[in-house]
């Protein structure tokens, strides 16, 4: 059976519906957390699968938070050697920062939910159940340079880099296609000082777009996902 780990740097930013996905295609799935698990373990070198959660930290600041150098030494290794990472939010920052590229502040939040549009190349990746204006949510402030050599897949009128491809084996998604609306209650308390900072957002909109949007968003992203781990098999 292959295996999955999620490095997990909250615990309530999980695998939501991806933990489905992956069970369907036969993957056995367990967690580490970032700051207090040792990222260098043989198990998550070994990983069939990694996956780099959410997080409200930037992937710059290894002086604050030390586990992010061990973080992007684990993630700089495994795509130098082919080996599958799929990157949510902070995890897609920590990718193209481990990729070369550069990771900084954006020029405001981008929280709520919105669609992305697709490159060409987006539309003919397994993002391209995305493609119909689905909206997905986005909950970050910062934003990254698109890594050379890697494929640009999506983007908003906001960020222009929200998804990127890095070979077959590296999917990089700064949005997040996990979410369950009644996950995300725990999430309106972790972040309650940055939505109450953030100017017309509060949770009962948040609340009110996840319940309408999060149940059509899970099909299309076991999809996405599903498709994207297809094509690592055929790899």
């Amino acid at each position: 059976m292959p295996t999955a780990v999620a490095i997990r740097h909250v615990a309530f930013e999980d695998l939501g519906t991806l933990a489905a996905a992956l069970a369907r295609r036969g993957y056995a799935c367990s967690y580490r957390d970032a700051s207090v698990d040792d990222l260098a373990a043989p198990d998550l070198a070994a990983a069939d699968l990694v996956i780099v959660l959410g997080g409200p930290i930037g992937a710059y600041q290894g002086e604050l938070y030390p586990f992010l150098h061990d973080e992007l030494r684990l993630i700089e290794r495994r795509l130098g050697a082919g080996k599958p990472v799929l990157g949510i939010c902070l995890g897609s920052q920590l990718m193209a920062l481990a990729l070369g590229a550069r990771v900084y502040p954006g020029t405001g939040k981008e929280i709520g939910w919105a669609p992305v549009a697709l490159t060409e190349a987006g539309r003919a990746s397994a993002l391209a159940p995305l493609g119909r204006g689905a909206p997905v949510l986005h909950w970050h402030g910062d934003t990254f340079d698109l890594p050379r050599g890697a494929v640009h897949l999506a983007q908003t009128e906001r960020y222009r880099h929200q998804a990127f491809a890095w070979g077959t084996h590296g999917l990089a998604l700064q949005f997040h296609l996990e979410i369950e609306a009644a996950g995300l209650e725990r999430w309106y308390i972790g972040h309650a000082c940055e939505i109450a900072g953030t100017p017309g957002l509060s949770v009962p909109v948040l609340r009110g777009e996840a319940e309408h949007w999060a149940p059509p968003l899970a099909p299309l992203a076991a999809r996405a996902v599903e498709a994207w781990l297809d094509g690592l098999k055929a790899a």
